[in-house]
C-alpha cells in the first residue's frame, strides 16, 4: 500500500525530518529536495501523514484518515479548510501511503479539456493495475456541470478524488458530488501547531528567529493559523539584520498581519453574524462586543448589524425590555448622522445593552403561532357584538349589539370575548415572569379571573 522510498529529503513543513518517497511509474507524490531557493513553506513540506501538525483529527492514531488507510481503502474525498492548513500536502501524502499516482489540478486555471484529459490518463492508468489520485484544488470553483462530470470516473473507481475547498461543501458543491465524497475538515492552525513550523524553520535554516518570547507569541498570531503565510514571514524576518531580538511593536512594524478572512458574501459572514446572535442572546456582553468587532474590521456593513440587532430587539428582547427596541431605532440613526468610526460607538451601546436586558422571545412565538391560527380558521367574521353599525339595516342585524365599552366597566375592563363566533379562546402570548413581562403577566393573569368570573 506504501510507495518505495529511496531518495532522502530534508525539513519538513509540520514535523520532524524524515527519509523522502520516490515512487515508481504507479506513485509519483514525491520529488527530489527543493532548491534552497524555494520557499519556506515547499522545503518544508511534510515527507508522511504522521508529520502532518494540526490535524490529529483526521491523521492521529484514531483520525479517520489514518483508519481509512489501515483499511486499505482510500474513498474520494473533500478536505474542507481554510488556506495554509495543510490541504495539499495531505492529498500528496495520501496518493504516497495508498500507492496512487498523484495528479494535481486547480480549478482556477483548469478546464473540461484538462479533466478529459486525466480521467482518460486515470483509465490507461488502470489498465495496467494501477490506480490515480485527482486531486482538485478549489473544487468549489467548477461549475455545476463541470462537477457533474467527475460522477462518473468517481462511481466506477477511475479515479479517487480529493478536491480541497475553502468554502462550506454545502452550499459550494453539488449534492450529487457530496454523496459520493466524504467530507473532511481541517482545523485552523492552532498555537502549538505554529510553534511547531517555527521549530522546524528554526532547524531547516539552522538560524534562530531574531525575535523576543513576546515577539514570537506576536508571530503567531498574525498568521492567523494560516502555517504558509507564518513562513513567509520567518523568511523575512531572517532577511532582516537586526542587532538584537525585536520585540511585538518592532515586529508589527515591520511586517504586515495577515488580512481578516471574512467575506460578506460568504460563509464566514453567516458565522460571525450567527455567534454575536446567539452570544446577545446568552447574555454575554463581552463575547457580543468580540464577534461584533470582529465583523467591522472583517469590512462588514455597519447599517447590516444594525438592522440585524434591531431585529434581536424584536425577537429575542422583546416585552421583557420593551425598550430596547426604541434603543435600536436610536442607535441606528445615530450612525447614519455620525458615520463611522464615531458612529460604531452608538451601536456598541447598543450590543452591551441587548445582551444585558432580561430576554423573552414570548411575542415572538405568540406571532408565530397566531398567524398559524389565522390561516387554520380562514374567514370567520368578528363577533357581531363589536362590529360599529353606522347604518339602520346594520343595527337591525346585531351589529353592535350587547357590547359593553370598556372604560365604563368596572376597573375598566368588561370581559367580553373577542374572538369569532365558533372559534374557542386560545392563548397566544404567554410572558415571562423576566423584566418588564413580570408586569405584564400580572396583568393578563388579573384579567383572566376577573374575564372568567364574569362570563360565568
Amino acid at each position: 500500500m506504501t510507495a518505495r522510498r529511496t531518495t532522502p529529503m530534508g525539513g519538513d513543513l509540520f514535523g520532524q525530518d524524515a527519509p523522502a518517497p520516490t515512487f515508481d511509474d504507479v506513485t509519483s507524490a514525491g520529488s527530489a529536495r527543493p532548491a534552497p531557493n524555494q520557499p519556506l513553506a515547499d522545503r518544508l513540506r511534510p515527507n508522511k501523514l504522521e508529520d502532518v501538525v494540526g490535524q490529529g483529527h483526521l491523521l492521529g492514531p484514531e483520525g479517520s484518515l489514518t483508519r481509512m488507510l489501515e483499511r486499505g481503502s482510500l474513498a474520494s474525498l473533500i478536505l474542507w479548510g481554510g488556506p495554509g492548513v495543510g490541504k495539499t500536502t495531505i492529498a500528496r501524502l495520501l496518493a504516497q501511503a495508498a500507492g496512487l499516482k498523484f495528479v494535481q489540478l486547480s480549478a482556477v486555471f483548469s478546464g473540461v479539456a484538462d479533466l478529459k484529459k486525466a480521467f482518460e490518463n486515470a483509465r490507461r492508468q488502470a489498465e495496467v493495475g494501477g490506480g490515480t489520485l485527482l486531486f482538485v484544488d478549489e473544487i468549489h470553483r467548477f461549475n455545476r456541470a463541470q462537477q457533474d462530470g467527475f460522477l462518473p470516473v468517481v462511481e466506477d473507481g477511475t479515479i479517487v478524488l480529493v478536491g480541497a475547498t475553502t468554502e462550506n461543501p454545502s452550499f459550494a458543491l453539488n449534492s450529487a458530488l457530496l454523496s459520493r465524497c466524504q467530507v473532511m475538515v481541517l482545523n485552523r492552525l492552532d498555537d502549538a501547531a505554529m510553534e511547531a513550523l517555527l521549530a522546524r524553520a528554526e532547524e531547516e535554516t539552522e538560524r534562530p528567529l531574531p525575535l523576543t518570547e513576546e515577539a514570537r507569541a506576536t508571530l503567531r498570531a498574525m498568521a492567523d493559523g494560516d502555517g504558509r503565510y507564518l513562513l513567509n514571514m520567518v523568511e523575512q524576518l531572517l532577511n532582516l539584520k537586526v542587532e538584537k531580538p525585536l520585540d511585538a511593536q518592532a515586529l508589527a512594524r515591520l511586517l504586515a498581519k495577515r488580512a481578516v478572512l471574512y467575506d460578506r458574501d460568504r460563509e464566514e459572514h453567516y458565522n460571525l453574524i450567527s455567534a454575536l446572535h446567539k452570544s446577545l442572546r446568552g447574555s454575554d456582553p463581552d463575547a457580543a462586543l468580540y464577534w461584533f468587532a470582529r465583523m467591522l474590521e472583517g469590512g462588514e456593513d455597519p447599517r447590516y448589524l444594525a438592522r440585524r440587532m434591531t431585529r434581536f430587539a424584536a425577537e429575542d428582547v422583546g416585552m421583557a425590555d420593551p425598550h430596547a427596541l426604541p434603543l435600536a431605532i436610536a442607535a441606528w440613526e445615530t450612525y447614519e448622522r455620525l458615520g463611522s468610526p464615531e458612529g460604531e460607538l452608538a451601536l456598541a451601546q447598543l450590543v452591551v445593552h441587548l445582551a444585558t436586558a432580561p430576554k423573552s422571545n414570548a411575542v415572538y412565538k405568540a406571532y408565530g403561532a397566531v398567524r398559524r391560527a389565522a390561516k387554520a380558521t380562514g374567514s370567520l367574521m368578528p363577533p357581531a357584538h363589536i362590529l360599529n353599525a353606522p347604518t339602520r339595516l346594520m343595527q337591525d342585524i346585531g351589529y353592535g349589539k350587547g357590547y359593553e365599552y370598556d372604560h365604563d366597566a368596572e376597573e375598566g375592563f368588561s370581559g367580553q370575548n373577542y374572538f369569532p363566533d365558533g372559534m374557542k379562546r386560545q392563548t397566544f402570548y404567554n410572558p415571562t415572569g423576566r423584566g418588564y413581562e413580570r408586569e405584564v403577566r400580572h396583568r393578563l393573569e388579573t384579567w383572566s379571573r376577573l374575564r372568567d368570573r364574569r362570563q360565568s
